[in-house]
């Protein structure tokens, strides 16, 4: 009777014991469920992501490959790929293997290439709309475009893009243009009687016979031999385009005026997106949206370092410090737009 008493008692301890232990771990073990859960959760995505078809596409860039905007299409396209595992994946052909931008844009409507990067001074020729960044000095500054850009206004201006069998993505910065010359650059006046390379956009043209020079439409792989021969007087463009173009080697005075800043507009063949899985477009969108701070610092980082290469290689800068006259000179161009433009015109106003 007595063993039976010690033997039960030294269970119930035993079970004390176990049971003790048993609590004590607990935490350990929830922690480490909800650990398990997580690591299925992310396996889960990440086969659901590489579950249905496989696709390679093509990405057309005007600019070498070295460049803030080609940079922001390699990231695009490594987001892209992660985010599918694999299943998607993006060739970037830069350097304008594949046409220069109005080709490309043209080649993308049609299908025959799926995704570009262009600027959005050609575009407006395919969309009215993005003409409105073609007008001059309706932007003070870089942070007045990127409020407006990420707002509702530009949101809605890329959504628009559907009209015109192409898909917008994403906006990617190209800073402020301004001329450069081989002759001395030093005030409006200068500007009279040059004859100027624009991009082709009739609002171009508009703007430089109001600024009182000859506008000359031409590829941008033409501008270098161009300026060279004196077949034109100047051309314009950003920092970052001056210099990687080496157009400051045969038009050596650059005057910063900023008359337009001008978006790029990452964007994908409407007939190619239409093919695409919901799951695959939220892919696609998520990778433009998260590559545009990327391409953002890129630039900035570009930006600096073409200003001081240009210098040092003894390009004459000249900053207009008062932007007054040009803006009255450029006035005409305003209002003869101002109705077809007025809500988007309003709505930059409302970003200032």
């Amino acid at each position: 009777m007595l063993m039976n008493k010690k033997l039960t008692g030294f269970i119930c301890m035993a079970m004390m014991i176990t049971m003790a232990l048993t609590a004590c771990g607990g935490g350990n073990n929830a922690a480490s469920n909800a650990g398990n859960k997580k690591d299925t959760e992310a396996e889960n995505t990440l086969a659901a992501a590489t579950e249905g078809p496989k696709y390679n596409f093509r990405l057309a860039e005007t600019h070498p490959a070295d460049y803030p905007t080609t940079k922001g299409d390699m990231k695009f396209a490594e987001l892209v790929k992660e985010k599918s595992g694999g299943r998607i994946t993006i060739d970037v052909f830069p350097s304008a293997q594949l046409g220069e931008e109005k080709s490309a844009i043209e080649q993308v409507q049609l299908g025959a290439i799926e995704f570009t990067r262009v600027s959005s001074s050609p575009l407006g020729e395919f969309n009215k709309e993005f003409g409105v960044f073609s007008l001059p000095y309706i932007f003070d500054n870089d942070d007045h475009v990127w409020r407006f850009l990420l707002g509702d206004a530009g949101n809605q201006l890329l959504d628009s893009l559907s009209s015109s069998r192409l898909k917008g993505l994403a906006y990617y910065s190209s800073g402020s243009r301004s001329f450069y010359s081989a002759k001395p650059l030093t005030s409006l006046e200068d500007l009279k009687g040059l004859k100027i390379r624009v991009q082709e956009n009739q609002l171009n043209i508009a703007m430089i016979d109001a600024l009182g020079a000859s506008a000359t439409p031409m590829s941008y792989g033409e501008v270098y031999s161009s300026l060279q021969t004196g077949v034109i007087d100047a051309a314009e463009n950003n920092y970052p385009s001056y210099f990687s173009s080496k157009h400051f080697e045969v038009a050596g005075h650059f005057i910063l005026d900023g008359h337009q800043r001008v978006p790029e507009v990452l964007m994908m063949s409407k007939t190619a997106w239409d093919k695409l899985s919901p799951e695959d477009q939220a892919i696609i969108n998520e990778a433009a949206l998260e590559s545009v701070a990327f391409q953002r610092e890129e630039w900035a980082k570009y930006e600096k370092e073409s200003e001081e290469q240009v210098r040092a290689a003894g390009a004459t800068i000249t900053k207009v410090t008062d932007v007054t006259p040009w803006q009255e000179a450029v006035k005409p161009v305003i209002d003869a737009n101002r109705e077809q433009y007025k809500t988007i015109l309003d709505a930059i106003d409302a970003a200032r």
